[in-house]
Parts: structure tokens; C-alpha cells; sequence
């Protein structure tokens, strides 16, 4: 990916901003569920509650600090979709969040809890195959994988695996929510995220083959 070089097209941006949105309203649903969030995102949301900021300012906190390494070590990860990423996700998921709640209440009993991960899998699924298949540039938390993959003899999947289970790890030592969403999420949205690929998002922000982006 060499952002640069890239032809960026209105459909890609687009593609790209609707992917975070949709990004954001899965993380709000998960975090809805009561059964645990993405590594990252219960990171996050742990780090939040014990430093006392929203969880949409410490998200755009923690883009920055892990935009520092993405400079220095990751300049062709980087593009359009970072800074919408870092700046705007945090947001979406408060005010997803908060609509959820004055809706529907709370989700309290397990058979609703696991309806509710359901919907996550399959919203940040669908978020990121349009954000992937925009292919503008990826949020500092991805880059960090992708830039150990370039210079360690390890593969992208083991990369990631890694900085997951680390995140996952540091929020259960300091009291954070680790549960079945963290699992799928680690686990189950990769053969969505392809699905969706595949069927939508690669149909939708692509052209036809042998025509740029």
C-alpha cells in the first residue's frame, strides 16, 4: 500500500467514511452487550474509566501516542482513513452508545447479550471491508502489526494475534471487561470481513478490472 501513488477517487472516500461509521456503531454495539469489546476497544474503554476522560477523547489520545511508531516506521500505512479513523471513531461509538441505551435500555440477560454480538460481528464485519476495500490508509493500532510484519520473520496473522492478545491481557490485569466478544472479534470476524468483501464492498468501490480506482 503506497498511499501516495494511489489515484483517490469519491467513491473510496466515501466507501472509507462509511466504513468507520459502520466501524464505530459495532464497536457501540458490542460494547452494548455487556460481553466484551475488541482487543483495542477494551483497552480503551478500560483506560478511559481508570484515567476519567470519555471514551471519545482518550481514543483520540491513544491514535496519537500510536501514530508516533506509524510515522516513524509505517509512512505508507498512512492516509486519509488514518486521520478519519483516529479523530472520529471514538465519537461515533459515544453517541452510538448512548442512543442504544435510551432505546433499548440495557442488555441484561444472556440469550439478549448474545443477539447483540451478533449484530456486532456482522456490522464491524461489514464496516471493515469498506474500509479495507477503500484501502486510503489504515488507523495507528492496524499499522502496528502490518510494520512487525515488514521487518520480522513472522506472518501478518501471527503479528496480529500478538498485538491483540497483549491488548487483551493488559485490559484483564487492570480490571477491564474481557468476554465472548473479545474472542469473536479475535477470532470470527475475518471470514465475514471477507464475505462482505468479496460480495459488496470490492463491487461497490472498485471498477471494472484493468480501469485504476
Amino acid at each position: 500500500m503506497n498511499i501516495l501513488s494511489q489515484k483517490i477517487s469519491l467513491r473510496r472516500i466515501l466507501g472509507m467514511i462509511a466504513g468507520v461509521v459502520i466501524i464505530g456503531i459495532g464497536i457501540a454495539v458490542f460494547k452494548f452487550s455487556h460481553l466484551g469489546n475488541d482487543s483495542i476497544s477494551a483497552l480503551n474503554l478500560r483506560l478511559a474509566e481508570l484515567v476519567g476522560l470519555p471514551f471519545s477523547i482518550e481514543n483520540v489520545l491513544m491514535n496519537l501516542f500510536l501514530f508516533i511508531p506509524q510515522l516513524i516506521w509505517g509512512r505508507r500505512y498512512i492516509g486519509l482513513g488514518t486521520i478519519i479513523n483516529s479523530f472520529c471513531i471514538g465519537f461515533i461509538v459515544t453517541f452510538t452508545n448512548d442512543a442504544l441505551v435510551r432505546v433499548f435500555g440495557t442488555a441484561d440477560t444472556l440469550p439478549v447479550q448474545l443477539v447483540w454480538v451478533a449484530v456486532g460481528v456482522l456490522v464491524v464485519a461489514f464496516g471493515c471491508s469498506l474500509y479495507q476495500t477503500a484501502d486510503l490508509g489504515v488507523a495507528p493500532y492496524d499499522a502496528l502489526s502490518l510494520m512487525m510484519a515488514d521487518r520480522l520473520p513472522v506472518p501478518y496473522f501471527g503479528c496480529r494475534v500478538f498485538t491483540d492478545a497483549l491488548c487483551a491481557v493488559i485490559t484483564f490485569v487492570s480490571g477491564g471487561l474481557i468476554g465472548l466478544g473479545t474472542l469473536i472479534c479475535a477470532f470470527g470476524l475475518g471470514p465475514f470481513v471477507q464475505f462482505f468483501s468479496k460480495n459488496f464492498s470490492e463491487k461497490v468501490l472498485r471498477y471494472t478490472p484493468g480501469k485504476q480506482p
